[in-house]
């Protein structure tokens, strides 16, 4: 996506994501950020990432493990991953979707 276009809808992009048939699509990037929006099928199987991350929660609810512990997660919560950090969502609602923000280099900051 061009960086001008500085407005993502949640309603569009989800839409976007549900018709690519994919978990993920990359709606954004500028510099080192990249925004995608994640949806996974019953289970999470992601591994770690080479860079930080954030999630915003957009819809649904569940568990997420970071590096060893658990939290319940909703609609609008922040949530950090560094760099190489073991990650997943549990337990999650079939609304469940994120906004992911991957951003500064490899390695983390």
């Amino acid at each position: 996506m061009n960086p001008t276009n500085n407005h993502l809808s949640l309603k569009s992009t989800q839409e976007m994501l549900k018709t690519s048939g994919k978990e993920f699509v990359e709606f954004f990037s500028h510099g080192s950020l990249v925004v995608e929006l994640y949806k996974p099928d019953g289970v999470d199987k992601q591994t770690p990432h080479t860079r930080d991350e954030v999630y915003i929660i957009a819809s649904g609810t569940g568990r997420f493990y970071n590096a060893g512990t658990y939290i319940d997660f909703a609609p609008g919560d922040f949530l950090f991953v560094p760099a190489g950090a073991e990650h997943r969502f549990e337990d999650f609602t079939d609304d469940f979707s994120t906004w992911v923000l991957f951003y500064g280099p490899e390695g983390g900051e």
